[in-house]
This record gives C-alpha cells, sequence and structure tokens, in this order.
C-alpha cells in the first residue's frame, strides 16, 4: 500500500491517542476512562501501552489508588482538554429549521415556561473545579508573560488559587519555578502566604511536591545521586507539640557502627522541644554540622552526622517556621523529609497523617527514588513503633508496593524516676540502663532501615529484625567490655 494512503489513518490513530489519554488524565483510572469512551478495560490497556511508545514516555505512575501522571504528562493536561472540549463540541448535532438551514440562537429571544432545574443539565466534560481551556488560558494570558518575578509568581498563585471552577494544581515545572522565587527573596510576603495556605487547603499534589523539592535541591546545590557519599537518608523534622524520646537516633547510630554511611536532618521543633535532637545527638557522639559540606565530611570520618535545617539554608529555615504563624502545616513540612540534600540512593522517612505517607511515596517515584519507605509516626522521623500493627509504603528499585508489619508483644515498662530524662535516653544507649521496650523501638526502627538499605523482599524484614537485635546486644556487649577495662585500670 502507498505510504501516502496510509498517512489520513496515522493521523486519525494519533488523534485516538489523544482523546484517550485526555479520558486518562481525568479519570486517574483505566476502568474509569473506558468507560468514559465506551470501550473495553483491556483496550483502553493497549491504547495506553501505544501512547507510551509515541511519547517514549511512562506517563503515568501507578500508585495503590490510582494513576500518577508524569511530569510531562501533566504538562499536556491543558492542550488536551481544550482539544476533547472542541471535539466534543463539534460532535453535538445542531438544530436545524425544516428546510436545513441551522438556526441561530441568538435570534430567539423567548422566555421558557419552565425553567430547566438543575440536574437535567447534562454531565460536564470538565474536570471537577476546573475552568473551561479556553476561559483559563485567556487568564493567564492576561498576567502576561512578565520577567517580574513577583508577577509570575502571581500567576501561579492565581493558577492555583483563583477558587472553585477557576483553578487547577500547579504543574511540576509551575511549582518548581513558584517556590524558586520564594527561595531566592524575591517573593512579597503576602504571596509566600496566599500560596502556601491555598496548595495546603486543598492538599498538595504529586506532582507539585515533586516541584517543590526540585526547586529546594536546586536553591541548596544538593548531590548528585551519581556522586553520593552516603547510604541512607534519615529526615527528622520534630513537631514543637511531640514529648517523645528520640530512640531513632540511637538506631541510626547503631547502622553507622555496622559500616552504614547516614545523614540525619530535621528540625528541632520549637518550645519545650527545641534543642532536642542536637542535645540527644552530641550525648551519644553524633556530630552536629553547621553546613552541607561539613556534614559530608563528617559521615566521610564517623559514618553519621546530623545537619539542621539551618545549616543548609535560612530561608528553608525560616519558611518552615511559619508554622508558628500559621498554627498549621505548610506544603514546606511536606517537602523537607524528601529534601536528601547528599543524594542518598535510599531514603527512610516518617510521616505523620496517613494521607501524606502515600503522597510522599508517589513523589518519591516522581523523582525518581529507587529505595524508600515510608512509615507512620507521631513526628516526622522514622520511628517504628512496634507494639501496634502498621503498613510501610515502599518503593522498591522504584516499584511500589505495601508492606504488613504485625505488632510485637509489649514488655512490661516499670516506672523509674527520671525515664523521660536525657540522662536515662543516654543509660540506655551506654547500657547501664536496660529497657526491653526501648530496645524493641530501636532493634525494630534499624530493622526497617536495613531493609530500606538494601531494598528488600518483604519476607526478609524478620531477618533483619534478627540483625539488629545481634547488633544491639553486640553494642552493649563492646560498651561493657570498655567500661570494665576502664575499672581495671583505674585500680
Amino acid at each position: 500500500m502507498d505510504p501516502a494512503s496510509q498517512e489520513p489513518d496515522l493521523k486519525l490513530g494519533h488523534l485516538r491517542l489523544l482523546l484517550a489519554l485526555d479520558a486518562l488524565l481525568v479519570e486517574g483510572s483505566v476502568n474509569r476512562a473506558a468507560e468514559r469512551l465506551g470501550m473495553s478495560a483491556p483496550a483502553m490497556s493497549r491504547l495506553l501501552g501505544q501512547i507510551r511508545e509515541v511519547y517514549d514516555d511512562p506517563i503515568f505512575i501507578r500508585s495503590s489508588r490510582r494513576l500518577i501522571p508524569t511530569p510531562f504528562a501533566e504538562s499536556m493536561r491543558q492542550r488536551l482538554r481544550a482539544l476533547a472540549a472542541e471535539a466534543e463540541a463539534l460532535s453535538r448535532p445542531q438544530e436545524k429549521a425544516p428546510g436545513g438551514v441551522v438556526i441561530d440562537p441568538s435570534s430567539w429571544s423567548g422566555r421558557p415556561v419552565i425553567e430547566a432545574a438543575p440536574l437535567t443539565a447534562r454531565p460536564s466534560i470538565l474536570l471537577e473545579g476546573e475552568p473551561p481551556p479556553d476561559a483559563f488560558a485567556r487568564k493567564l494570558v492576561s498576567l502576561g508573560k512578565a520577567e517580574d518575578t513577583r508577577k509570575r509568581l502571581a500567576k501561579h498563585i492565581a493558577t492555583v488559587g483563583a477558587g472553585l471552577g477557576h483553578s487547577r494544581p500547579l504543574t511540576t515545572g509551575e511549582a518548581e519555578d513558584a517556590f524558586r522565587i520564594i527561595l531566592q527573596g524575591e517573593a512579597d510576603p503576602a504571596q509566600i502566604g496566599a500560596l502556601l495556605s491555598v496548595m495546603n487547603f486543598r492538599g498538595e499534589t504529586a506532582a507539585e511536591l515533586a516541584g517543590l523539592v526540585r526547586a529546594a535541591r536546586t536553591h541548596l546545590g544538593a548531590s548528585d545521586p551519581e556522586a553520593c557519599c552516603i547510604d541512607l537518608d534519615w529526615p527528622a523534622y520534630i513537631s514543637p507539640k511531640s514529648r517523645r524520646m528520640p530512640w531513632f537516633l540511637q538506631a541510626a547510630l547503631l547502622l553507622a557502627q555496622a559500616g552504614h554511611k547516614i545523614l540525619l536532618h530535621g528540625l528541632d521543633g520549637a518550645g519545650g522541644t527545641r534543642g532536642t535532637i542536637v542535645s540527644a545527638a552530641d550525648t551519644i557522639g553524633i556530630p552536629v554540622c553547621e553546613s552541607i559540606a561539613s556534614a559530608r565530611e563528617a559521615v566521610a570520618t564517623h559514618g553519621i552526622a546530623y545537619l539542621p535545617v539551618a545549616a543548609m539554608s535560612s530561608q528553608l529555615h525560616r519558611l518552615h517556621m511559619l508554622y508558628g504563624l500559621f498554627e498549621t502545616r505548610t506544603p514546606v513540612n511536606s517537602l523537607m523529609p524528601l529534601l536528601n540534600p547528599l543524594g542518598a540512593p535510599s531514603i527512610m522517612m516518617g510521616v505523620v497523617r496517613p494521607a501524606y505517607r502515600e503522597l510522599h511515596c508517589d513523589t518519591g517515584a516522581l523523582l525518581g527514588c529507587r529505595n524508600l519507605t515510608v512509615m507512620g509516626a507521631s513526628r516526622d522521623a522514622a520511628e517504628a513503633t512496634p507494639f501496634r500493627s502498621s503498613t510501610l509504603l515502599r518503593l522498591v528499585g522504584g516499584r511500589a508496593e505495601s508492606l504488613f508489619v504485625s505488632a510485637l508483644p509489649e514488655p512490661m515498662s516499670y516506672p523509674l524516676t527520671g525515664m523521660t530524662s536525657l540522662e536515662y535516653w543516654r543509660g540506655v544507649w551506654n547500657g547501664s540502663v536496660r529497657d526491653g521496650r526501648a530496645t524493641e523501638i530501636i532493634s525494630a526502627t534499624a530493622a526497617v532501615a536495613l531493609l530500606t538499605l538494601n531494598g528488600g523482599d518483604a519476607d526478609r524484614l524478620e531477618e533483619c529484625l534478627v540483625t539488629a537485635r545481634e547488633l544491639w546486644e553486640r553494642r552493649i556487649k563492646d560498651v561493657s567490655r570498655i567500661r570494665s577495662r576502664s575499672s581495671e585500670v583505674a585500680r
């Protein structure tokens, strides 16, 4: 067959793929997109495979509940909506007069006897809360392509915060640009509050959060993953309302002594928790660093370091401390666990809100993270809760999966004077205090970290727990041996 005669069929095929991609972006599900276009789910799956082949892009990343668009797919959303809306309008049958003349509605000015109730309107083809593509495009164009950064940030605020029917989430590129302006100190304070508050109220998308993280990494001059000098990134951002003891620090040090390179970075919170992590880290010998460069050196020398957010960036620190003004979280709190300033191949984080755990896992996939574990926590620091069942959300080799962890029997705790003191906490580490409950928390936390480091299958968690307990007991014996030698020298 003449190739020229195949060209129209090829173009029609591409149009079909574009309409299928629009349906997938609208519905976020192969089954629902198939229903939308009146085809079978297997047929829609085949179209998705063709779309991926044409654009050489995954198009979607599958999560446990929905399809997450890649940044490339998100960049096409508005253009595809406009195309689909126009196709829908053109396919709508027009009313004709008996002689075949098209009726001009503007020439008719009568009033209906009964107004149609809202429920008689045909279903909208638009996303819920999304403006018509042409109206939305006109609004953004009216803001101009100004080089003025405040006007550009105003455009992003208008995109996400103009209200129901007139707004949409930011794409990854838009979120990155908006946050870059803020980090460079070129935004008006009112704009910062407006953007962060509106994003928090609507709920950040994975694409938006990925853009914020990319902007923050660029701002920090974060390390290239290929030149990475650490094995595990361990965020530790403590809520000012937290009153729990930081046992996760001892788990991190335990792994560092076993030869793993670990970077802890975070914030101590405020009020009564201010300085908690710095004091605890100093007490057991974890270096507290004043810059990214010194953290890199400390990890190379000691195998572990703690890097406060203020040492990474004063601007990020100030943005993080807006919690005191808002009394609520902002997207800045959400991005920090994914910051990974030294480009570690593995990340282990704790996330307080259940809905945000899946968001962080999806964002990690968009950012290209290979090994990631998100666990539930009472604060944004990765610490296991072994005495109640939980579910770990993971990326293993870039593939999303979940792991259910059964509860362990809780050891009997003995009320002792000073159990919440720093001296007691240090005593558990050096072996002068025996606390079975604390030991299980430390061991379980170290076990999850080992599983994350190894990118291991779920059935290896028990093996990692055995290894963690052995590392703990070995450390206790080493501490006891050193103490005995010191006593002999003293005599």
